[in-house]
């Protein structure tokens, strides 16, 4: 997976500005707040499913793609979060499947760093929206509960483009187990640009 678990903020919070009052009273007139995050990151996937749950939802999870279309088949839920690389395939698999069972219900999908067009098939799949990692609560609510509009605004502090881009060296780089020689390798990197790069101080945001 190319999630960015670094940057990826998840506070157990109550929205703060990131949801209209309107968005906010669709969320409590809703009968139905079933939700399925799908995502390999165990740490993000509860971190994000503990805030969703403090914003109305009824929270389900699944740790990859045979598991998403298992709980999707199992109890269509009504809203579902899908990152877009897992480790057992494509989180596409799952919008599909999920289109299957219960075509209303409202996707969005979470994509990395570098998988933006594939993102955009995603929407044209039946995604309502996607959201580029790191992403929060808030960003993912009101994308899940936008009505009126084919995306949400954007937000007020946007990561910057260099601090995307460090955000993912950082995350391949753990995935690497720390291991700058594999790590320049899959990111097509020279070793000592890397070894620069990973001996600066993050990126103002």
């Amino acid at each position: 997976m190319l999630g960015l678990e670094v940057g990826f903020e998840m506070e157990d919070r109550q929205p703060s500005g990131g949801i209209s009052a309107t968005e906010r009273s669709d969320v409590v007139a809703d009968a139905d707040m079933t939700l399925l995050i799908v995502d390999d990151d165990a740490p993000l996937r509860n971190r994000l499913g503990r805030a969703m749950e403090g914003r109305g939802f009824k929270v389900t999870t699944a740790d990859g793609v045979a598991a998403g279309i298992a709980s999707a088949r199992a109890a269509p839920p009504a809203y579902a979060v899908v990152d877009l690389r897992l480790g057992d395939g494509s989180g596409l698999e799952v919008v599909s499947a999920l289109q299957d069972v219960r075509p209303d219900a409202r996707v969005v999908i979470l994509t990395g760093y570098g998988n933006i067009a594939t993102a955009v098939a995603a929407v044209k799949a039946g995604a309502v929206d996607y959201l580029p990692k790191p992403a929060d609560a808030d960003m993912v609510a009101a994308a899940l509960m936008a009505r009126c509009r084919p995306l949400p605004p954007p937000p007020e502090q946007p990561m910057s483009a260099d601090r995307v881009r460090w955000e993912h060296i950082q995350r391949v780089f753990e995935q690497c187990d720390r291991n700058v020689s594999e790590t320049a390798r899959r990111l097509n990197m020279h070793r000592r640009t890397l070894q620069r790069i990973l001996n600066k101080y993050a990126p103002r945001e």
